[in-house]
């Protein structure tokens, strides 16, 4: 089958600081790397490196044709990647030597993706496949509900968090991934558990606490490996791709969610973001402690 991604794909400047700036504070760099990045972009390499078979939609401008020709060296099909007049949106990512980070995102191009673009390539869609998408696009919400209707499962990334956004979607949603902070933030606006979504799965991930399962077998916590982390950026969406990619290809949830922590794990002992995802091979090859 396929997974049909709408996402961000983004240029990632990541500075390696001595600690996150405090408010009106300047800080030295010890470090930069350039990469492909952007939420989407980085689910859509997860889950091609997870042996899916992978469709991104989305846009970039003049100035990213290398983010495209990135994903394609990952096997992501860019058919459906448009150029438009916006320059490409990127991010400006401050890490820590403990690995926490703090981002600063531009939009640009993947808030400026054509309705043509985005509706076309869902035509080539067959029922059973997957769609997932996530909050750093624009028309994410009608673009899921088209694809619940044409018969693919539904998934959501709740990344960057609005709870408006989340809310316009649940009717239509089949799977939920968010973290931790953004399920109780869900909680408080909508007045209601994330296992009373109505959503058929729900995941939260909590950092190197693991993650949780709400499913129609009621909720169930599964413990993180342990590694020594480096940069924690773009690990959600690495679990994300991975979830999604071993659903795809059979997996019962638990065996899923067991390969995506495992990825997640080896990302955050890397730096980088798309580029550091390990692929399917590295994650069965590995032997870490819970």
């Amino acid at each position: 089958m396929t997974l049909w991604t709408l996402g961000s794909i983004n240029a990632d400047y990541a500075y390696r600081v001595p600690r996150l700036p405090a408010p009106g504070e300047t800080l030295a760099a010890e470090g930069l790397m350039r990469g492909l990045g952007g939420k989407g972009a980085n689910l859509s390499v997860a889950a091609a490196r997870a042996a899916a078979r992978v469709v991104h939609v989305g846009a970039v401008g003049p100035d990213g044709r290398w983010a495209v020709e990135r994903l394609m060296e990952y096997g992501v099909d860019v058919r459906h990647v448009a150029e438009v007049g916006e320059v490409t949106g990127h991010a400006v990512i401050a890490v820590a030597p403990d690995g926490e980070n703090s981002i600063l995102i531009w939009p640009g191009a993947n808030a400026a993706i054509p309705e043509a673009v985005r509706d076309a390539p869902l035509a080539e869609a067959r029922v059973g496949d997957r769609a997932v998408a996530q909050n750093e696009t624009n028309g994410q919400g009608g673009w899921l509900a088209t694809a619940k209707r044409m018969g693919l499962s539904t998934a959501y990334v709740a990344a960057p968090f609005d709870p408006q956004a989340v809310g316009a979607v649940l009717d239509v949603l089949d799977l939920l991934i968010l973290n931790a902070v953004e399920a109780e933030q869900l909680e408080a606006a909508l007045g209601r558990r994330v296992g009373d979504l109505g959503v058929r799965d729900v995941l939260v991930t909590m950092g190197a606490e693991g993650c949780r399962w709400h499913g129609a077998e009621g909720e169930r916590s599964f413990p993180a490996p342990k590694v020594e982390v480096v940069d924690t950026t773009g690990a959600g969406d690495t679990f994300a791709g991975y979830v999604l990619a071993g659903l795809d290809r059979g997996l019962p949830m638990v065996q899923a969610i067991g390969q995506a922590q495992v990825a997640a794990a080896l990302m955050v002992a890397r730096r980088g973001t798309a580029d550091a995802i390990p692929d399917l091979k590295e994650v069965q090859d590995a032997r870490l402690a819970p």
